[in-house]
């Protein structure tokens, strides 16, 4: 018995790929009026965002934006002329030791 359940285990990573395999072409091509038009959608939409901005944003989102992303940098320490893709530099000083012994 050990050996028939080996055996399906064994076939069970190629049931899966093949399952997974004949998926993939039925994304790539839809039947359906509907899902072609959304897969239209979704592909016009991936080559507006390739660039990594907002895609056909308003002037009022854009001037959110930048207000949300000042408050940002106020909050996080940036300011005029402050790299915030710099990792910060850390500088500590040694804390005094005091090194005699006290003789009682």
């Amino acid at each position: 018995m050990t050996t028939m359940l080996r055996s399906r285990l064994a076939s069970l990573p190629k049931i899966v790929k093949r399952d997974i395999s004949t998926n993939i072409p039925a994304l790539q091509k839809a039947t359906d009026p509907i899902q072609q038009l959304f897969l239209d959608k979704l592909r016009e939409y991936k080559s507006k965002s390739g660039n990594g901005k907002l895609v056909d944003p308003s002037p009022e989102i854009i001037s959110e934006q930048q207000s949300e992303l000042e408050k940002l940098n106020v909050q996080y320490g940036g300011g005029k002329g402050v790299d915030m893709t710099q990792f910060p530099q850390f500088k500590f000083d040694e804390p005094p030791v005091d090194v005699g012994l006290d003789k009682k």
